[in-house]
């Protein structure tokens, strides 16, 4: 029996299901209406960059090992594996924050307040539930993705519906003069803003790795990538004003923003409540799993090249599948949220490790843009998708993104003045430094641990590590 293959529409609803991160709407509509502000920069300085680059790459090189073999293959062993390691430890930190959410809209929504051996162990229950599924084929998945996509099109269409009706009824529960809009630069907090935004446009390059299970990869990734990130543009901004018409900035929960937004509309009795606290559930599943896919991937083929540990290229017999990386993932992940016991219940387990992953998803793209440039020079395999620019052009529209990634991972990690908010980024500079120190590690003992396995994927031989 053929192989279960993605039409281009599941490709367009995958984009959504990847990219369309719900649970960091409301850390984004925290900033108040200055997100606007950031949202309309963003979008021209580093998504239609960065969407620009993964369609020209991926619809040229598509290969399961996405991300990872465009910045081997462009810029050599030593990078892919840094990109590989940054881009695998932030998914358990990521999953063990998304797995806290579950308890919190519970209680907030249907009033269950569980003890926190029962919190854990039903957090542990969605990390598992999510590992078991990465484990299945990807196009066996696409009832996942697929409904995740409609789920989150759908509660964003209920938020954003539903708050311009309240605002018109109502008024805004937030000031909405002009000088709300605008940012004030000279306050290095604005900074941080960058890495909450950013965070909401990562994604798009996990769905090149699902290209050996499409009709046509190279036509269907970048008119997904096109279609998809234009949805997804509006449905951030929708969601945004939905929030922000019902909900105090100063009061919103960072966990349950879009839940708290519909409750603050039409009461917390209204069946409408529960119905989006459902969908909101479930799209944070939909969510990792979609994520899972790509992430696991593309471990699977550093350590398949000796760039990551043996362990993460370990594949099922029967479906070929990164099992190994899946497993590793979900014993992580777990470990991490063993750490509120002794931590206690009331610790900033959350924050703190949502911040990390955030980190380190962005560090793992700084690597692709020049690698995307050095690609171009040397290597000649025909674009079917041609970004459109080269030369000085070229060289601009890959440093802004870049900028952005660093500016906004020093505003996250590195303090940058006086006061207790300033003074509380100093564990997270550590865990930072930590983990960048256990990747040189990794790194370094893979290099000792035997040759690398293939020749480099995008096209062109790897330069020297």
């Amino acid at each position: 029996m053929p192989a279960k293959r993605f039409s281009l529409v599941d490709v367009v609803l995958s984009v959504i299901c990847v990219v369309f991160t719900i649970e960091a709407v409301a850390p984004a509509s925290a900033m108040g209406n200055v997100q606007f502000f950031w949202w309309g920069v963003l979008i021209v300085t580093f998504l239609l960059p960065y969407g620009m680059v993964v369609a020209e790459l991926g619809s040229t090189f598509d290969s399961e090992g996405g991300l990872y073999d465009w910045v081997r293959s462009g810029l050599g062993d030593a990078w892919g594996s840094r990109c590989a390691w940054y881009y695998w430890v932030n998914f358990p930190l990521w999953i063990a924050s998304v797995a806290c959410i579950f308890p919190s809209v519970l209680a907030g929504v249907w009033g269950v307040a569980l003890p926190l051996w029962a919190r854990i162990g039903a957090e542990l229950v969605f990390v598992w539930g999510v590992t078991w599924a990465a484990c299945s084929p990807v196009s066996d998945a696409d009832w996942i993705l697929n409904g995740g996509a409609v789920i989150k099109v759908f509660i964003t269409l209920v938020v954003g519906g539903v708050g311009v009706w309240f605002a018109a009824e109502n008024g805004f529960a937030n000031p909405m003069g002009p000088e709300t809009f605008l940012p004030d630069l000279a306050d290095p907090d604005s900074l941080t803003y960058l890495s909450i935004i950013l965070f909401n446009f990562m994604g798009f390059e996990v769905v090149a790795t699902f290209a050996g299970s499409m009709d046509n990869p190279r036509r269907d990734i970048p008119v997904a990538i096109v279609v998809g990130g234009v949805t997804i543009a509006a449905v951030y901004i929708l969601c945004g004003v939905g929030i922000g018409a019902a909900v105090p900035t100063e009061a919103l929960n960072l966990d349950s923003g879009i839940v708290d937004a519909v409750t603050a509309m039409v009461g917390g009795s209204s069946p409408l409540v529960w119905v989006v606290g459902a969908a909101f559930l479930v799209t944070l599943f939909a969510n990792m799993v979609s994520w899972s896919f790509g992430i696991n991937s593309v471990a699977c083929r550093a350590a398949e090249d000796g760039n990551m540990p043996r362990p993460f290229a370990r594949r099922s017999a029967a479906t070929s599948m990164p099992d190994g990386s899946a497993l590793m993932t979900g014993v992580v992940a777990s470990l991490v949220l063993l750490l509120q016991v002794p931590l206690g219940e009331d610790s900033e387990v959350f924050w703190v490790f949502f911040s990390m992953n955030v980190v380190f998803l962005l560090l793992s793209y700084l690597p692709m843009f020049p690698a995307f440039a050095r690609l171009r020079r040397t290597d000649p395999t025909e674009r079917v998708f041609r970004a459109p620019f080269g030369g000085r052009a070229l060289a601009a529209v890959l440093a802004a993104p870049m900028v952005e990634i660093v500016l906004a991972v020093a505003a996250t990690v590195v303090p940058l003045g006086p006061g207790p908010d300033e003074a509380a980024k100093f564990p997270l500079l550590a865990g930072t430094v930590v983990l960048l120190a256990a990747g040189e590690a990794v790194r370094l003992a893979c290099r000792r641990g035997g040759s690398r396995g293939r020749a480099a994927g995008a096209g062109t031989p790897a330069p020297g590590a």
